[in-house]
């Protein structure tokens, strides 16, 4: 019995302990991309690959880009969508932009 109740309350102090992540804050953007597709954020295509970089869209109702790479050079050959989002961190590994707008180069 009281190993039932140990294993219990080990279970509810590492879900107490486990913080939620907050959503990624959207700032203006500023990181010109090449993506392969924008879809919004509450798409499942966005959720399935923002659950593979452990990002929580949860909340966010903005554009995001999938599959996507900086645009580094003039007159690039961008064979996708052409975007401008908030810079992507380097553990996206360019899977995934947030908050990405259109442009035309």
């Amino acid at each position: 019995m009281f190993s039932k109740l140990f294993v219990a309350s080990v279970f509810v102090t590492l879900a107490a302990a486990i913080p939620n992540s907050p959503p990624p804050p959207v700032t203006p953007p500023t990181s010109n991309q090449c993506c392969s597709s924008v879809v919004s954020s509450t798409s499942s295509a966005a959720s399935a690959v923002a659950a593979l970089v452990g990002l929580d869209l949860t909340g966010l109702d903005v554009p995001v880009g999938l599959s996507c790479s900086p645009i580094t050079v003039v007159g690039n050959n961008c064979g996708g969508t052409t975007v401008t989002c908030d810079s992507p961190k380097a553990e996206w590994n360019n899977l995934i932009a947030i908050n990405c707008l259109p442009i035309t180069l």
